[in-house]
Order: structure tokens, then sequence, then C-alpha cells
């Protein structure tokens, strides 16, 4: 398997003074995913979790459902290629569409998602330092991110732990990674909070959606067309969730307490604080 980092040297300049340093550098690799033995995409990602990543895609994509759909999940010795055998025939996408991902994310949907997780029986609740709790404990989980920086990190909750985490330079992967995790290792709580330190685009919210997710919770901003998504698909969307503030842009009822007394509305619904 690939390293997920190289080391470089570099020069460094701070304060008036250069130096010359040495560190370590996000490792971007292009690989093959094979379906019933046919090359389908090429996906830019970081080498880790790659079975994941390939069934997740699938998932995503809606080209299977579950992982007794899956037959057999291979990664080639050096990594650069995903060989996924299903249980059933399936047409290979005739086009795939470039999305608004880091590393050029792709798919071969429009919106919405083909079929999306329902929430059934009574409204899941959180209390807000669940939430800022969890994007703490993603922070704290970024192995890479520690030692290279350059990466995205997301994870699946459950509001009291962190059940998945993964990264990746393409913030759409994250989200495939944990999907094929859920699949592989039948991973299906009953709350489903994700959280991600990456934008909430479109894409990132279907996939949201199509995970069965309660909650989206992003240390950065979601999109207009995110926000409307949320809207339909009945998530809990937040932003700009750090230390100890965030927004909520749609599904508030959520979030335990968040009608309080003084409540100011600012003169836009999407301000924030940096």
């Amino acid at each position: 398997m690939e390293p997920t980092t190289h080391p470089i040297s570099y020069w460094h300049f701070e304060n008036g003074r250069w130096t010359y340093q040495q560190g370590e550098i996000i490792v971007e690799t292009p690989v093959d995913l094979s379906v019933n033995g046919e090359r389908w995409v090429t996906l830019m990602c970081t080498p880790t979790h790659l079975e994941a990543l390939a069934v997740g895609f699938l998932f995503n994509e809606g080209i299977v459902e579950s992982a007794d759909e899956v037959a057999i999940v291979r990664v080639c010795e050096n990594g650069c290629n995903i060989d996924v055998w299903l249980n059933k025939s399936v047409q290979k996408p005739s086009h795939w569409r470039r999305t608004s991902g880091c590393t050029g994310g792709i798919t071969s949907q429009e919106t919405p998602p083909l079929k999306i997780a329902q929430e059934s029986g009574p409204l899941i609740t959180l209390e807000a330092h669940q939430i800022l709790h969890g994007l703490s404990l993603l922070y704290q989980a970024q192995d890479l991110y520690q030692s290279a920086r350059g990466v995205h990190g997301s994870a699946l909750g459950d509001g009291e732990r962190l059940l998945i985490q993964v990264e990746d330079i393409g913030r759409h992967n994250t989200l495939d990674k944990i999907a094929g995790e859920m699949l592989l290792r039948g991973i299906h709580p009953e709350r489903r909070i994700l959280f991600t330190t990456g934008r909430i685009s479109s894409e990132m919210l279907q996939k949201a959606a199509r995970l069965g997710a309660q909650v989206l919770a992003s240390r950065t901003s979601p999109t207009a067309l995110s926000i409307r998504l949320a809207e339909q698909y009945g998530i809990t969307l937040i932003g700009y969730a750090r230390r100890s503030q965030f927004n909520i842009y749609t599904h508030p009822e959520r979030i335990i307490g968040w009608q309080a007394e003084g409540l100011v509305t600012a003169s836009t619904p999407f301000a924030h604080s940096e």
C-alpha cells in the first residue's frame, strides 16, 4: 500500500527570517475503480480505507444498497486499482459529472439522489455541547492532518462518541469512506451525526442524506443549494462550528434549547463569525 505522506524539504519565511525545514506532505493518488471486471472511473484520493472508498462510492451513487450485494472487494498490491465484484449485473453510467470537490470529485447523479434514508420513530434531539464535543473529537483524531496538513476529516457519531473517522484530500471521499465502513462493518446507529471539516456543497448534503444523517455539522460554510436540500430532506444543517459556537441553518428543532430567551435576529440568515 502506498504511504499517505511524503518527506519534503522547504524554505520557511516568518518574522523577516528564512529557515530551511523538513516535514511531511500529504500524498495524492489516482486509484482506478473496476466493477465486475470493467474499469469505471479514476478516483483521486488519499490511499487509506480504499475498500470502504470503493463500496461507499457505489452506495452513494445508488449502484448498491447493502453489503449483501458486494461479493468481493480487492485492492491490488500497489494500491492503484480497486476491484469490486457484485452479486448482480450493473450498467456503467454513461457520463460522470464533475463536482465542486477539492480534488475534482465526480458523480453520475443529478439532484436529488436516487434514494435517501428516511428518519423513523421519535425525533432525534441533541444538546448543543454534543455538537461541539463531536467536532473536538474529530480534530483530535486527525492523525494525517497533524503530521502533514492538507487533508479533510469526517466522522460518524451517535452523539456520545465517534463510530467511524476518516481522512482524505477530497471532502467528498471522506463521506464515501464513511458509507463504505458503515456497510462493510455493519454500523447503523439510530442517531447519525456527521461531522466534517469541509464545506457543505450540495453533493456533500446528498451523500449525508443517503447515509441517513439527521445532523450534518461542519467547521465551515454550507452553500445556498445545500441549505435548500437540507430543508427538503429534514436534515439539521450546522456550519461554522468552532470552539463554543455554531450556526443552525435548517431544522433547529433537533438541538435542545435553540429557542433561547434574548434571541437576537441578525440582518441576514447566513451571518456568521469568523
